[in-house]
């Protein structure tokens, strides 16, 4: 008993209470936590209950007047009794340890800083900025600057906040649990930047789990596992200039190519231990490098903060951090902004599709299965021993919502790239019968995951209406850069894997046999306007025992090397948009290593350095060029001249731009022969210029010159061929492709 006057007696049996705050279990903190009001008669009193572990003393510091708590029992719960209400302006705890003393504010007096609006969005699957109102946000609350954090538990017993700040203790911070919407939330003041933190969670079974923040901004590099204070971007809005440049590069009309990069093996620092570069690093390093080859784009394998390397960022745990490895956040942001100076368009590869199951990650978060599937069959993915979000959850839905708009709209990206999109869309993909789960019609459908899908891109157009989104769809689903409006997913691009998979395969032929698969290499114009295109030669080529890109090539070590220049020719004027992953423009032998540098070394040989002259020309035809852009996406921008010709495995077509002058002839010769006197028709009577040609010797080519005259102009002559009432004479290269440019009537 405390009497706080002669015939007053408050009641003070918190053996419970005590015991369940010792084991970390409890679940209604600021019922019993904190200043609590009790009227007594006609006076009101205040009892103030506080926990904190290893405390020696606890005193309460009011109007500048202390007053000791009493230690209840042999616990670590402290009370007093007064006789004047308190609230957090008025009072200060001050806490004795053995190493010394603090002074600071006490938790428990804080009312709920969550936002019930964004909570019913959440809930309904809607909330797009999820990131303002979950994780650990700097805020100030109630007059008191500090950090809001709030996490999605909802079937936790009790969580609490874990960090440095309180010696990693579950039974210091207890959180506020609201049980409408599931989520738990605590106003923690006066912390800093850059501390550690985690969320300690007690399942309804009494398991104990330590989580890292599933919004953190932040995360520790591996093999640490804990999540990280920080402070929010404050990043100015593009200003009217940077936005029209953003829509004019990143339109279907624009000249668009790719420079696909993982950070950890562009460059290294092998002096210093072959450590990564820096975000700073790369900024002042590779932006201009990709600049200097004439790439619109950077593509960046996935960031998001993953644990393990060897994943190259496909399995990822802290899907709201740049991961640590190469820098801070400050850091990222610099990069982001070194892009924009330079003009080049920066690109994220997105994996909202699965992620690991690391036990401080997002697999059973809080005791059952929250962000995916408890099903196998829906939950697991075969392929990557991964979990697959539950994308029927309203709330998975705002998360991975808010994830994509998080790094398009904070970061002012240009764009994502989603990853494996064809796995998120049927739900029997590599699955065998009897290993998936049909959708509510019976179909193999995910329908969540379409929903989701649109969603996603939905918000990030409405939010960057500039912006790229670029699907890896493997598969041919109808509509997929149809707008959400007209049933499509509402991507702006999709990756053309047909078209890589079967060009590739034609490549790796030998020539003699190339004849005989020729529709290899036209098959691809039947559907080329089905979707807004890019033609990918990936990071995926070039692993798992692929082999590099000149490796696939036939023949010799001349005809190696010819080859491969012939198939980017061919590549950069087939419609579509270009991506190249890095390296490939060094043309090495050996398939990407991701635990090293790229050789860099290969640019003092003249055949490497003849391919990295040929995609720096392309670069620079394909950008100054309007035809071979400007109609990726209709027939009026491309006509075929001749695509039987499989006897010399020739392939001849004509690119259109807008104006009616804007044309380009282009030749793909994939034998080694040389053809003289070669009569190729024309759609238009005057004089032709050859622009590129990948055979000239400044590529390490043989040197064969297309046409005699000294400036590579041939005028047109009224001899009809392939169909064509006018028609060119001109000389073939071996395994070579040409363009020649309309110049005048």
């Amino acid at each position: 008993m405390n009497t706080v006057s002669k015939n007053v007696e408050i009641l003070e049996d918190y053996t419970d209470q005590a015991s369940a705050l010792q084991a970390g279990t409890f679940s209604d903190p600021f019922s019993f936590l904190g200043p609590h009001s009790v009227k007594v008669g006609p006076k009101v009193y205040t009892v103030l209950r506080v926990y904190i572990p290893s405390a020696h003393n606890v005193s309460v510091v009011l109007n500048k007047k202390t007053k000791k708590l009493a230690r209840y029992l042999e616990t670590d719960l402290f009370t007093v009794v007064l006789d004047t209400e308190l609230d957090i302006q008025n009072y200060r705890l001050k806490v004795e340890f053995e190493s010394g003393s603090l002074l600071f504010k006490d938790v428990y007096s804080f009312c709920s800083a969550l936002d019930a609006d964004a909570m019913y969005l959440f809930n309904e699957g809607t909330l797009e900025h999820g990131y303002e109102h979950f994780g650990a946000r700097f805020i100030e609350h109630q007059g008191v600057k500090g950090v809001q954090f709030s996490v999605w538990a909802p079937n936790a017993k009790c969580v609490s906040v874990i960090g440095e700040f309180n010696y990693w203790q579950a039974s210091q911070h207890f959180m506020r649990h609201h049980p409408a919407s599931g989520v738990w939330d605590l106003f923690i003041p006066d912390l800093s930047a850059d501390s550690c933190y985690k969320f300690a969670i007690t399942t309804v079974n009494g398991e104990k789990l330590e989580k890292a923040d599933p919004y953190a901004r932040k995360m520790q590099q591996a093999p640490g596992t804990a999540s990280v204070l920080q402070q929010s971007l404050n990043l100015q809005p593009l200003d009217k200039k940077e936005s029209q440049l953003r829509a004019k590069r990143n339109h279907v009309e624009a000249p668009i190519s790719i420079y696909e990069v993982h950070l950890g093996s562009w460059k290294r620092r092998e002096r210093e231990g072959n450590r990564f570069l820096t975000y700073r690093e790369l900024a002042d390093d590779l932006v201009p490098y990709v600049k200097k080859l004439g790439f619109s784009h950077i593509q960046l394998m996935p960031i998001s903060e993953f644990p393990f390397d060897g994943s190259w960022g496909y399995q990822p745990v802290g899907l709201f951090a740049p991961s640590s490895r190469f820098g801070s956040v400050d850091d990222f942001l610099y990069f982001s902004k070194v892009c924009n100076e330079y003009e080049i368009g920066l690109l994220l590869d997105w994996v909202p599709g699965h992620f690991p199951t690391d036990p401080h990650g997002l697999n059973r978060f809080d005791g059952t299965h929250l962000y995916e599937h408890a099903d196998k069959r829906q939950g697991f993915h075969p392929d990557w021993n991964t979990c697959v979000f539950n994308y029927d959850r309203p709330e998975v839905k705002s998360y991975l919502l808010s994830n994509a708009n998080y790094w398009v709209s904070e970061f002012q990206l240009d764009g994502l790239r989603v990853d494996a999109v064809a796995s998120m869309l049927y739900l029997d993909y590599s699955r065998n019968d009897g290993e998936w789960v049909a959708n509510q019609y019976g179909g193999r459908e995910n329908l969540g995951a379409i929903d989701c899908l649109q969603r996603s891109n939905a918000v990030c157009y409405k939010n960057s209406p500039h912006a790229m989104m670029v699907a890896e769809e493997s598969t041919a689903w109808p509509g997929v850069t149809q707008s959400v409006d007209h049933g499509g997913l509402g991507f702006g691009y999709k990756w053309n894997m047909g078209w890589m998979n079967d060009s590739l395969g034609y490549m790796q032929r030998d020539p003699i046999h190339r004849k005989f698969h020729h529709h290899e290499m036209t098959f691809s114009m039947a559907y080329a306007f089905s979707e807004n295109y890019i033609l990918p030669l990936s990071h995926d080529e070039v692993v798992h025992g692929k082999g590099s890109l000149l490796s696939k090539m036939p023949g010799d070590d001349w005809q190696q090397f010819a080859n491969l220049r012939a198939y980017y020719g061919f590549m950069f004027a087939h419609p579509g948009k270009k991506l190249l992953f890095m390296g490939s423009e060094l043309a090495p032998r050996e398939e990407w290593d991701h635990n090293q540098q790229l050789n860099w070394s290969l640019l003092e040989s003249d055949a490497h350095k003849g391919v990295f002259d040929s995609v720096k020309a392309l670069n620079e035809v394909y950008h100054s060029t309007p035809s071979l852009y400007e109609v990726d996406g209709s027939p009026a921008g491309f006509r075929w001249i001749d695509c039987d010709n499989s006897e010399q495995s020739i392939l001849s077509f004509v690119r259109y731009g807008k104006q009616q002058s804007d044309i380009m002839i282009v030749v793909s010769h994939f034998t080694p022969q040389v053809f003289h006197h070669f009569r190729l028709g024309v759609p238009k009577s005057g004089v032709y210029q050859v622009v590129f040609n990948s055979d000239e010797k400044r590529f390490y080519g043989s040197g064969v010159n297309v046409v005699a005259h000294r400036q590579q102009l041939v005028q047109s002559k009224a001899v009809s061929s392939h169909g064509l009432d006018n028609s060119i004479e001109i000389t073939i290269p071996p395994l070579s492709t040409v363009y020649l440019k309309f110049i005048s009537a």
